[in-house]
């Protein structure tokens, strides 16, 4: 798996070593941002173990994260000459797979889950980008997992925590400088189980997956907004399973044309296809993906083109840039007065239908889409607002 740093410079992967039998693996890092992408093989002192995790800064260094004897050993990767250079940034005990989380915006910090199953609770570490070494965040009640930043400072994560007592998967967010207990981000309804897939720092765009509407839908909101969460048809396909990968930015608080690319599947015919849907569109935009595509990996720019990174015998490393379109906006269907907040709650109706109202995000204080400051020093960052205790309304 391709993972891309923050500001999209560079990628890194593990891949095979040639001519081997199969065992031998290192890093490779890629540059992303420019004329052309290549790639620099990084093979460390000995060959690497294939689910060994890596993550490129925007420095062009490369995190990667070792197991040996119960712990993960935490190092930074970089070319120098013609070796591979190697910081050592400790070690950290777990004795279960470690995840790492998306970068940080700054593009120099990297997160990481470690759970606790005999506990109950998950803990958030600082791997990459501390004083000394791995640093504990705070440890959250539940079994988490998910991942996604809240605002362009790298300060609020989202998590999806599974309640151990009451098994309901919700969303909440972190303070990763304070630390403390999470709070509430995304509760439909009472009895629902709702996920962030992604959210935009610049639209404040979110993207969830909720059985609120009877089954798990894929929907969008707005970070910040009292607008219901809405399930378009578009997104829940007949026998298709839909992944969204990448979201435009630079679209500053106009959430409706930002563009979300997407991988498509049915795996009951075993075919994939890549696709492009707005929130204000009914329709999905089919887009051809390059041959080698690296399923489930793409960046987009401001300016509307979607990057995606391929690989073929030919060219081991690639880059496709593919200019989108953008169609004639079409209105969305105005929320009904079921999907309105009720007693005055911050929140959003939840249902489905053709840009239809959808369910509700939750959380106490207020915090609107994400813009740049112009104050010299950044405000106190407060708390989303949820989408929260609004009544299901009807699916079209």
């Amino acid at each position: 798996m391709l993972s891309i740093a923050a500001d999209g410079s560079y990628a890194a992967r593990l891949v095979r070593a040639p001519g081997t039998a199969g065992d031998a693996w290192y890093a490779e890092r890629w540059t992303l941002d420019g004329p052309e992408p290549y790639a620099v093989p990084l093979p460390a002192g000995q060959p690497e173990e294939p689910d060994s995790p890596v993550q490129p800064l925007a420095d062009g260094r490369v995190l990667i994260a070792r197991y040996a004897d119960g712990r993960y050993h935490l190092a930074l990767l970089y070319p120098s000459g013609p070796e591979t250079g190697e910081l050592p940034l400790g070690a950290l005990e777990s004795p279960v797979p470690l995840r790492l989380l998306p970068p940080a915006p700054d593009g120099a910090r990297v997160y990481a889950l470690v759970p606790d199953d005999a506990a109950g609770e998950t803990a958030v570490w600082l791997v990459c980008g501390g004083a000394f070494g791995p640093e504990l965040v705070t440890r959250v009640p539940g079994h988490c997992a998910g991942g996604a930043w809240l605002d362009a400072g790298g300060r609020l994560l989202a998590l999806d925590r599974t309640d151990p007592a009451t098994g309901h998967t919700r969303t909440v967010t972190v303070d990763v400088e304070a630390g403390g207990p999470p709070s509430e981000l995304l509760r439909i309804t009472e009895h629902s189980n709702d996920r962030l897939l992604m959210a935009d720092t610049d639209s404040g765009l979110l993207l969830v997956v909720s059985d609120a509407p009877g089954e798990d839908r894929l929907g969008w909101g707005v970070l910040g907004s009292r607008l219901p969460v809405r399930f378009p048809e578009a997104l829940h396909p007949d026998g298709v399973m839909i992944k969204p990968f990448a979201v435009q930015p630079g679209q500053m608080l106009t959430p409706e044309a930002c563009a979300v690319a997407l991988w498509l599947s049915a795996p009951e015919v075993g075919a994939g296809w890549v696709a492009v849907w707005r929130a204000q569109q009914r329709e999905v935009q089919p887009i051809a993906a390059p041959e080698g595509w690296l399923a489930g990996v793409g960046r987009w720019t401001a300016g509307g083109e979607l990057l995606l990174p391929y690989a073929t015998e030919e060219l081991p490393w690639g880059l496709a840039r593919v200019a989108v379109p953008v169609p004639e906006p079409q209105p969305l269907r105005p929320a009904p007065e079921a999907a309105l907040p009720v007693d005055g709650a911050d929140a959003g109706g939840a249902g489905g239908g053709d840009g239809g109202p959808a369910g509700p995000v939750t959380g106490p204080g207020a915090m609107p889409p994400a813009a740049p400051s112009p104050a010299p020093s950044p405000p106190a960052v407060t708390k989303p607002v949820p989408l929260h205790h609004s009544p299901l309304a009807r699916t079209d």
